[in-house]
């Protein structure tokens, strides 16, 4: 994994899956670290970009804020979209 920064929520990840057998019970159990490490990994690929949802899309607010928080958005998608592989 590439990002340093998330290797701990990885490793709990694993754990959690290990821990827990049923795949019922996972998908609960572990519902937060998968967040979290997901997260992490936006973060550490597109910090400015997640950053602008983070704080752009936090609440509606304004008409121009919600158009701020979609184009936020979209910023966030093209960059994703850019690192992945084919």
């Amino acid at each position: 994994m590439d990002a340093r920064g998330c290797e701990r929520l990885h490793r709990a990840l694993i754990e959690c899956h290990r821990r827990v057998p049923s795949d019922l019970a996972r998908a609960s159990a572990c519902r937060h670290l998968n967040s979290a490490l997901a997260q992490c990994l936006v973060s550490e690929v597109c910090p400015d970009e997640s950053e602008a949802v983070r704080s752009l899309c936090a609440s509606g607010g304004t008409d121009l804020k919600r158009s701020q928080c979609r184009q936020a958005q979209l910023d966030l998608s093209v960059c994703l979209a850019s690192h992945q592989r084919d």
